[in-house]
């Protein structure tokens, strides 16, 4: 009798222990689209600083197909949307980008 309550609890035992390990281990979030987005647009990054690196991850992250552009022509796009987003033409807009790109 003792032997069999002594296999019992062994039994019980072992059970409690391959349960405790076979449970699995809680799983990690899955990265989000934004996530995934920021870990590929860093990639591409690569070497950029400065201002450079920062008009590339914007329009990165936002998720423009933005090709390397250096500072001066990230400057010269963004200053062609905003004469763009006035709606200026001619002369208007000439002077509008010279003096946007002068900042």
């Amino acid at each position: 009798m003792k032997q069999l309550l002594a296999l019992i609890a062994l039994s019980a035992a072992a059970t409690l222990s391959l349960a405790q390990t076979a449970a699995p281990a809680p799983a990690e979030k899955p990265a989000t689209a934004q996530q995934n987005r920021m870990v590929t647009c860093n990639k591409e990054a690569g070497d950029m600083k400065g201002d450079e690196r920062k008009a590339f991850m914007k329009s990165c992250l936002a998720g423009e197909k933005a090709e390397r552009r250096t500072a001066q022509q990230q400057k010269m796009a963004d200053c062609n949307k905003e004469a763009g987003d006035k709606a200026l033409k001619g002369a208007e807009r000439k002077k509008f980008m010279s003096e946007c790109l002068k900042k």
